[in-house]
């Protein structure tokens, strides 16, 4: 059977000695997490995360959610105390504002936290997290009366909300989307249409669920310059009265299966417009970037627990010698873990963990500058980076995640393809999380035709002078050679691939196309890079302070970034000169002879 322990210690090691949280305490929410809140915060949300909701993780898998003949769906055993229990401690507000029955604390914190939780069960932890993305929407676009009408519900996690966007005959290109909005005289409108995929659609854990639908309005502009957004409850009032909004089925899916993926279909359902008319792109953005982050995070969750259970393995089974010689005299055999290509699958996810874990929480405490900080300077600086990161972290953690649960599967053999053993559930749930939110091919193509350019190239040059004065800070550091040193190698690769599609991919927009997933990676390697010398810095500084026990656990973070450094980063030349090859060969193919 799978386990699951929560990385509490390297993400407080992260937030306080890396990223220097309370640095922050100007910023509203930050002094009230207090080192002693934080580790209490974590601690607890590793208690949920361990004994609630990872217990049901398998027996969900297996069970998935059941649609009734009246469109009901009902989740499975277990998952509706689950959430009552997530709920009712108040998990789903934890960085929303106090008006509205928040916390007001961190969204840093909601990250780290949120982290545990979808490696715990990925499936159940959606429900509550499409909420948190539609409060976001909510929050930026509502009008006052329509956040006082449906926030604190949904704070206090009374109603979920969902967003709708694809249609059958359309999926990232939404200016194809034929939903229709039609004007009523008392302001509201009827939505009548069909939307596809559409995560926590429907289920049996809230008596409300709040549905952003977009959708056209009569006698607008074809293309997405005419959509807009509607709030369209399941219910408009307490009587729990149809609204015409109903699941017609239940996809059948590789994984999460305990999430209902439902089709929707809307029949003059009453809606409320949610922002200007035909700006419904721009408003759900709000809650496609939030989502963005949060699948990253997935795809970093499943890496972990792969991993963990990959490791848990490797030390257990037994099977040949050592390369050097026998390690378990005593016994037929060693364990796994003592040969080198075992090691190599775990160092690489260990590497990736610790190093994407930083990457996550790094880029939140950039959302939060942005959002909360009374500089103007700083709030542009933090917007820039995260607009920037968005793309960059959602694709590069859900494509490595997938990665490594399959790695992870493979250190299990024969044992990894077995159901009992759970493995196979981590790679078929992480393998969503690399299409939804905007499949990563599209982040790639998002990342270099439109972050790369914005405002001059503004935010990509912040970047290259952060990690440039970090390596030059340093560069007379001997014990900070191995980290700087190679990671100014693959800043250079990244500054390079840049240069060169501004230089050849103007006038060849298919070379940016061609290139796209190549840069995305390469810039998420060098900003692991950025956060693994960051970490190896802190880790040498308190080994040198006198560390208080905890030389086992630095020596180990030096490690594994020797290792990075060494074994993982280098592969920005790779991706260099595959993006230096340009588009033709790509594209030289007539489409009829495929």
């Amino acid at each position: 059977m799978p386990i699951y322990k929560a990385p509490v210690d390297d993400t407080l090691f992260i937030l306080n000695a890396v990223l220097g949280i309370e640095r922050h305490n100007n910023l509203p929410g930050f002094a009230e997490a207090t080192p002693d809140m934080i580790e209490a915060i974590l601690g607890e949300a590793a208690r949920l995360s361990e004994d609630v909701l990872f217990p049901i993780n398998l027996s969900g898998d297996q069970e998935g959610c059941t649609r009734h003949p009246d469109g009901s769906v009902t989740t499975p055993k277990g998952f509706r105390e689950a959430y009552a229990l997530y709920r009712d401690s108040g998990w789903l507000g934890l960085a929303v504002p106090e008006e509205f029955g928040g916390q007001g604390l961190p969204y840093t914190l909601h990250t780290a936290v949120a982290e545990y939780m979808s490696s715990a069960n990925m499936s159940l932890m959606m429900y509550p997290g499409l909420t948190q993305g539609a409060i976001a929407a909510i929050l930026v676009h509502g009008s006052q009366a329509q956040k006082d009408a449906y926030l604190p519900n949904m704070v206090a996690g009374r109603w979920t909300g969902t967003m709708n966007l694809t249609e059958p005959h359309c999926g990232t290109d939404l200016g194809l989307l034929r939903s229709r909005a039609v004007p009523q005289a008392d302001g509201s409108y009827r939505i009548s249409g069909q939307k596809i995929f559409i995560s926590a659609g429907e289920h049996d854990m809230a008596e409300n669920i709040i549905h952003l639908v977009l959708a056209r309005i009569e006698g607008a502009p074809e293309g997405t310059k005419g959509i807009s957004l509607f709030i369209v409850p399941k219910h408009l009032d307490d009587s729990r009265a149809p609204n015409g909004v109903s699941c017609g089925a239940i996809e059948h899916k590789m994984g999460i299966h305990g999430n209902a993926t439902c089709v929707m279909n809307y029949d003059a359902a009453t809606g409320f417009l949610l922002g200007e008319t035909n700006r419904g792109l721009n408003a759900m953005f709000v809650m496609m970037n939030e989502a963005r982050l949060g699948v990253g995070m997935q795809g970093l969750a499943i890496s972990e627990i792969a991993y963990q259970n990959a490791v848990a393995y490797a030390r257990e089974r037994l099977q040949g010698r050592a390369l050097s010689g026998a390690k378990e005299a005593g016994k037929k055999a060693d364990p796994i873990i003592v040969h080198p290509d075992i090691r190599r699958a775990l160092m690489t996810m260990r590497a990736f963990n610790e190093g994407g874990r930083a990457f996550a929480l790094w880029t939140a405490l950039q959302s939060d500058i942005a959002h909360r900080s009374a500089d103007p300077a700083e709030r542009q600086q933090a917007d820039d980076l995260l607009g920037l990161m968005t793309p960059i972290l959602k694709g590069v953690l859900t494509d490595r995640g997938f990665d490594h649960a399959v790695m992870a599967q493979q250190v299990y053999g024969g044992h990894g393809y077995i159901e009992e053993h759970g493995m196979s559930q981590y790679v078929r749930d992480a393998r969503i999380a690399m299409i939804y939110e905007g499949a990563n091919g599209i982040q790639a193509l998002d990342l270099v035709g439109r972050k790369l350019a914005l405002n001059g190239g503004r935010a990509i040059m912040a970047l290259f002078k952060e990690i440039g004065d970090f390596c030059e800070e340093n560069r007379n550091d001997a014990a900070m050679a191995p980290y700087t040193k190679a990671l100014k190698k693959g800043l250079t690769d990244l500054q390079t691939a840049t240069m060169w599609f501004m230089s050849n991919a103007m006038a060849k927009p298919d070379n940016a196309g061609a290139g796209s997933t190549d840069y995305m990676h390469l810039a998420g390697l060098v900003v692991i890079g950025y956060m693994w010398a960051r970490m190896a810095k802190t880790a040498q500084a308190e080994l040198a302070a006198g560390s208080e026990g905890r030389d086992a656990y630095l020596d180990a973070k030096l490690v594994t970034a020797s290792f990075y450094m060494s074994r993982i980063l280098p592969e920005t030349a790779l991706r260099r000169t595959r993006i230096e090859a340009g588009a033709e060969t790509m594209m030289a193919l007539d489409a009829a002879v495929f």
